[in-house]
C-alpha cells in the first residue's frame, strides 16, 4: 500500500523550492523504501533546480543521505528491514563491461527503483541521483542502500552518499595521491576540504589549498592543508610552483568544475603529474588548452566520478576510520536544519557560509 510523506520538490527552473505531499509506492522487485534520518545540501541538488542537469521537473531533491530500512521488495537479499544505511547514486550491476573487467566503479549500467514517486495528483517526479532524499521516505534501488555501523550519527554518515566521498576518493582512487606527495586542492567547499583529508590520509608531504574566500582557506587548514593560497590576489599557478620547489604539484585536484580554473590545474602540476577533475560543469562550459601542452607536459588529465569509489567498499572502511578518530566527518556539518528550511540553505551555500547543511528528520 502506498505512503504519503513530506519531501522538497524543485518545480520549475530557478522556481523556489517547497515542501510537498509525496506519494512513495510500495517497494518492488529489486527495490527498498528508506526513512530517512538526514541529507546533506549538496550542490548538485542547486545544480538541478537551476536547470544544469536537465529539465526533467519536477524534481524530488536530495541525494546525500542515510536513513533506515523500512521495507524490501522481492528478490532483495543484500538489505532488511532495519538496517542503518547511507544511499549511494551509483549502484554497480555486476555484469556490464567494466563490472566484469573488475573495476565495477566505472559500471555503465548503474540502476535506481524502476517505479516513480508522485505527487498527490499523479504528476511523476525526478528524483536527485535516482534518490530524492529530502523527504522522510524514499523508494530507491536496494543496490543503492550501503550498510554501515549502525552507531554513528546519520548526520555523519549520509556525507559520504555524495559530497565528501567525492573528494576523499579523488585523492585517494582516482589521483592515487601517495606517501610524499605534493597536492594542490583548488575550491575549498565541501567536496575540496574532502580532498585535502583524503591527501593527508593518503601521506602527502605538501597539501595546498586554493580558493578566492579567506574564511574556507582558514577552514581547510584545519581538515590538513599545509599552505594556503588566495588566488583572487595570487597567480595559483605560480604559488603553487614556488612551494614545490618550482615544479609544481604531483597531484591537482579541480573541486570547483569551471574552465579557468581547469586551466590553473593543468599548469600547476609537475610535469608528468596528475590533474583530477572532481568539480562538475554545467553543459555549456567549454575547454580549450593548446595541443601542445597536453602532449608535452604528460602525465594523466582524469575525472573522478563519485571518487571512482565503490561503495560496499569504500564507506564501511571510512565510517570505520571515523570511529577510531582518524578522520573528522563531524568536521564537514556545518549546521542541521529541517525540510523547510532548505531554500535558505541553498542561499547560504551560495554564499559560502556553510561547508554543509544537513537535513535532519
Amino acid at each position: 500500500m502506498s505512503q504519503q510523506v513530506q519531501g522538497v520538490v524543485a518545480p520549475g527552473k530557478n522556481e523556489a523550492v517547497r515542501v510537498e505531499t509525496i506519494v512513495i509506492p510500495d517497494p518492488g522487485p529489486g527495490e527498498a523504501v528508506v526513512k530517512i534520518q538526514a541529507c546533506g545540501v549538496c550542490h548538485t541538488d542547486l545544480h538541478y533546480k537551476q536547470g544544469g542537469i536537465n529539465d526533467d521537473y519536477p524534481f524530488l531533491l536530495g541525494h546525500e543521505a542515510s536513513g533506515i530500512v523500512e521495507s524490501v521488495g522481492g528478490g532483495v537479499t543484500d538489505v532488511a528491514p532495519g538496517d542503518f544505511v547511507i544511499l549511494n547514486w551509483r549502484a554497480v550491476c555486476g555484469s556490464c563491461r567494466a563490472c566484469l573487467r573488475g573495476r565495477p566503479w566505472y559500471c555503465f549500467n548503474t540502476h535506481n527503483a524502476k517505479q516513480k514517486m508522485t505527487l498527490t495528483d499523479g504528476t511523476e517526479l525526478s528524483p536527485a541521483l535516482g534518490i530524492g532524499a529530502f523527504a522522510e521516505k524514499t523508494l530507491v534501488a536496494a543496490g543503492q542502500c550501503t550498510k554501515v555501523d549502525p552507531s554513528v550519527s546519520p548526520a555523519v554518515a549520509g556525507l559520504l552518499g555524495c559530497g565528501v566521498m567525492a573528494g576523499i576518493g579523488a585523492a585517494i582512487n582516482t589521483g592515487n595521491v601517495g606517501r610524499g606527495d605534493s597536492v594542490a586542492v583548488i575550491g575549498c567547499g565541501g567536496v575540496g576540504d574532502a580532498a585535502i583529508v583524503g591527501s593527508r590520509l593518503a601521506g602527502a608531504a605538501r597539501i595546498i589549498a586554493v580558493d578566492i574566500d579567506d574564511r574556507k582557506l582558514a577552514a581547510a587548514k584545519t581538515m590538513g592543508a599545509t599552505h594556503t593560497v588566495n588566488s583572487r590576489s595570487t597567480d595559483a599557478v605560480e604559488a603553487i610552483r614556488e612551494l614545490t620547489g618550482g615544479f609544481g604539484a604531483d597531484v591537482v585536484i579541480e573541486a570547483v568544475g569551471r574552465p579557468e580554473t581547469y586551466e590553473q590545474a593543468f599548469y600547476a602540476r609537475d610535469l608528468a603529474g596528475t590533474v583530477v577533475l572532481v568539480g562538475v560543469p554545467t553543459p555549456e562550459m567549454k575547454l580549450e588548452l593548446p595541443l601542445l601542452d597536453v602532449f608535452g607536459r604528460g602525465g594523466s588529465l582524469k575525472s573522478s566520478w563519485y571518487g571512482d569509489c565503490l561503495p560496499s567498499r569504500d564507506f564501511p572502511m571510512l565510517i570505520d576510520l571515523h570511529q577510531q578518530g582518524r578522520i573528522d566527518l563531524g568536521a564537514f556539518v556545518t549546521e542541521t536544519i529541517g525540510l523547510g528550511d532548505v531554500e535558505k540553505a541553498f542561499a547560504r551555500m551560495h554564499e559560502g557560509d556553510v561547508l554543509r547543511s544537513v537535513v535532519t528528520l
